[in-house]
């Protein structure tokens, strides 16, 4: 994948560009939580956060395990919590929760880390 840095030269998690952009998505999704009307929606407002808190946290915990299968096992637990966002962005889509264009940002932002992700995961394959 481009511009991501293999394990093997990342010293601590928070080094990984998967890492980074997950701590992005992450706040941006808290941002749109917090904001009307999808605030006053504290059920999918919850999941929302939850999900995109579990992207980088099993990144970070996936890294920090003993080898490459989990690190691999942990990353794809990662992409399914990412896809889980996204679904989530439909759905407050969908109640018009949010705006075409919040949904527009945050989807972009949670594809992004979705192919990083991917990338990532084909790279401890090789």
């Amino acid at each position: 994948m481009s511009g991501e840095p293999g394990p093997a030269r990342v010293r601590r998690f928070e080094d990984l560009i998967a890492w980074q952009k997950a701590r992005e998505l992450n706040r941006a999704v808290y941002a749109a939580t917090d904001a009307r009307p999808l605030s006053l929606d504290r059920g999918l407002a919850s999941q929302m956060q939850r999900a995109a808190v579990s992207v980088m946290g099993n990144i970070a915990e996936g890294f920090e395990r003993t080898g490459p299968a989990e690190f691999h096992h942990a990353l794809s637990i990662a992409k399914g919590s990412c896809a889980e966002v996204r679904s989530h962005l439909y759905a407050a889509l969908d109640a018009r929760r949010i705006d075409q264009l919040t949904f527009d940002g945050l989807l972009a932002q949670a594809d992004e880390v979705g192919r990083l992700l991917g990338g990532l995961r084909a790279s401890l394959r090789r």
